[in-house]
């Protein structure tokens, strides 16, 4: 079994501290958000940068690209939702109905709706069709900051520092929530989209089974207790990934638990973000103002 355990590439990103690192659908570039108010767009293959995209107020904190590669959406500390055309770089839309930092975005299946989380409590859904500057709608069921959420076709997925995790299945207008005990700093549907990965800040990464809501796996090793720290999948769900507090990502066996390698990036600093490819064993990591690319040499 392949995973990236050679460190291939060091970007130097220029963008102050990279707040998050995101492949796009097809693999082929990634998006990186900067303290210094820039989404940048790369080819990290060929340590390339394509573009920058100015329209935020403050520092980004996550972005987003759209199906079809047309369109980046991303949020900030500006309150603010943007959506970017890709080969133009323009700001096309700009939404502002949050009352606080959105912390994390992404588009629908469909790139038709932007859904954005936020640390006023609410995950709000905009139309990027619509002329209209208002959300479509607005879930505001968590008590405390949303971290992060994710979308499949019919199912909005939040996690949030009152320690939820908030399933919406919009086919049957129902919310399923389950209880962490921790504030949440990331959530990931399984690729199958039958379980839910939950990483939070008592320094475990939890495999639950979607519709009973049973923990099925526990995975430690790594440390989280400050920060909000992505963790993910490998690109055929065997693997388990997350960032960590003392400058490592941890690879753990899915089924087994057991930790397959840790990849030190020779700091002591927080690897937050994390972003692995959709089909091949490539990862990419953010710590400080770099993105470190990862691939296998197996």
């Amino acid at each position: 079994m392949a995973w990236p355990n050679k460190r291939t590439q060091i970007i130097d990103c220029k963008q102050g501290a990279v707040r998050c690192v995101k492949f796009n659908v097809d693999g082929n570039y990634c998006l990186t958000c900067g303290s210094d108010k820039t989404v940048k767009l790369w080819n990290p293959h060929k340590n390339l940068l394509l573009k920058t995209y100015i329209g935020h107020g403050y520092e980004v904190l996550d972005a987003h690209s759209s199906g079809d590669n047309a369109h980046i959406c991303s949020g900030g500390m500006d309150k603010a939702v943007v959506l970017f055309d890709v080969s133009t770089g323009q700001t096309v839309r700009k939404f502002r109905d949050h009352a606080g930092t959105v912390n994390t975005v992404c588009f629908n299946e469909e790139s038709t709706v932007i859904l954005s989380g936020s640390i006023d409590c609410s995950v709000r859904a905009w139309d990027i069709r619509s002329k209209k500057h208002e959300p479509i709608q607005i879930l505001n069921e968590a008590k405390d900051s949303v971290t992060s959420v994710q979308v499949s076709d019919h199912e909005i997925l939040s996690g949030s520092a009152d320690s939820k995790v908030r399933r919406y299945d919009l086919r049957m207008g129902k919310m399923f929530s389950d209880y962490v005990g921790k504030p949440i700093s990331c959530v990931r549907f399984t690729r199958d989209s039958q379980c839910v990965l939950v990483s939070s800040t008592d320094t475990t990464v939890k495999l639950i089974d979607k519709d009973s809501g049973e923990m099925l796996n526990q995975y430690q090793g790594h440390k989280n207790v400050s920060y909000k720290i992505d963790c993910c999948l490998n690109h055929q769900d065997t693997q388990v990934l997350s960032g960590s507090e003392d400058g490592k990502v941890f690879i753990w066996d899915l089924v087994e638990a057991k930790l397959v390698d840790t990849l030190n990036h020779e700091t002591s600093r927080t690897i937050h973000s994390l972003s692995f490819h959709p089909s091949e064993p490539l990862l990419l990591t953010a710590c400080a103002d770099k993105v470190f690319v990862w691939e296998s040499n197996h």
